[in-house]
């Protein structure tokens, strides 16, 4: 399983309309925004950051403190509020991963038999077909500001991720699989002096993180697992890295897959890449031993109206490899599916 960080690829910058601020400025939830909009309506210089998770963004994120002294923020620091001026509510959704539709996605090798080493296989499925549709959600909030470091903030996230035979009217269109992963980030950003790295990076932050991912199916296609993560996230101008190392926690009674890691790979590295209006984002799974286990993934997106970036965008999604889902851990495909980027904020 992966913790994509290849997720929203862009957040929504807020909006407000300068000539009705009473109105419409004081509907806005988000404190740094709603002051953002009063200043617009007065003529006063402002930019509002919209940046995900990933380190992508739709538009600028420079962010304005006062008329005379002007701080530049990176989509990172904006997208996990790593510094002072980026803080906003508590308990407040954003999204976290990209939220997308992808109607018409194609694999090489469908799986019709799914099975593992403790569990016999599953019934055979000869109707399925190799079209189906991909449904990516993803949501997170942050819960507890400056827990224990300066700074330091603790997020809580859920993902759902189905793959629905949506083209199989012989069985009435059933979801093949759908994967569940509630999730605990605790991120501790990193000093500017500190995270000055070679060659223009920079380290801005730490992540630490528990997760529990199940396909909620019950014996024989039962799968799930829980780990622990280490996250080290980097920014070099346009560019945005995330480094985990997963490490599994083991239930041997419960363990329906316990060669999983073995496929899917315990190490990831997550890059995106927002040079102007398309962005672009490629996640590796690797144990680093064995090449021919792991997976790769590409995601691009480009906006459906080249004016409005912030709004509905395409999205072209390429998989190869072990486990683009639970009950596909240790099978191998390459899949490419077509669609929309969802709600993004």
């Amino acid at each position: 399983m992966k913790k994509r960080m290849i997720i929203p690829l862009a957040m929504l910058a807020g909006t407000c309309m300068a000539n009705e601020p009473s109105a419409t400025c004081a509907g806005e939830a988000d404190d740094r925004r709603r002051l953002a909009c009063y200043d617009r309506s007065v003529g006063r210089p402002t930019d509002v950051s919209a940046a995900s998770p990933d380190g992508t963004r739709a538009v600028d994120s420079g962010l304005v403190t006062n008329n005379e002294n002007r701080r530049t923020a990176s989509a990172m620091q904006s997208a996990w509020e790593l510094g002072d001026a980026d803080k906003r509510r508590d308990f407040v959704i954003r999204t976290y991963h990209p939220n997308f539709l992808l109607p018409l996605h194609y694999t090489s090798n469908i799986n019709r038999t799914p099975s593992s080493p403790t569990l016999s296989g599953g019934s055979l499925n000869p109707n399925y077909r190799p079209i189906e549709a991909k449904l990516q959600i993803s949501l997170r909030a942050k819960v507890v500001e400056d827990l224990l470091l300066p700074g330091a903030d603790l997020w809580v996230a859920y993902t759902q991720r189905s793959l629905w035979q949506v083209w199989d009217t012989k069985d009435s269109a059933p979801f093949r699989s759908t994967d569940y992963q509630p999730e605990m980030i605790y991120v501790i950003p990193v000093p500017e002096k500190l995270g000055a790295l070679p060659f223009g990076w920079n380290l801005r932050m730490v992540q630490l993180g528990a997760v529990h991912q199940s396909n909620g199916q019950s014996d024989p296609l039962s799968r799930s697992w829980n780990r622990l993560y280490l996250g080290l996230g980097l920014e070099h101008g346009d560019f945005s890295l995330m480094l985990r190392t997963n490490q599994r926690l083991r239930v041997q009674d419960l363990d329906d897959n316990p060669d999983l890691v073995d496929y899917i790979g315990r190490n990831e590295m997550t890059m995106a890449w927002a040079p102007g209006l398309s962005t672009f984002g490629l996640n590796w799974r690797t144990n680093l031993n064995s090449v021919s286990r792991g997976s790769l993934q590409f995601d691009w997106t480009y906006p459906v109206f080249a004016s409005q970036p912030s709004g509905l965008r395409w999205y072209v999604q390429l998989f190869t490899g072990y486990g683009e889902t639970l009950l596909d851990y240790n099978h191998r495909q390459t899949s490419i599916g077509v669609g929309l980027a969802l709600f993004q904020f």
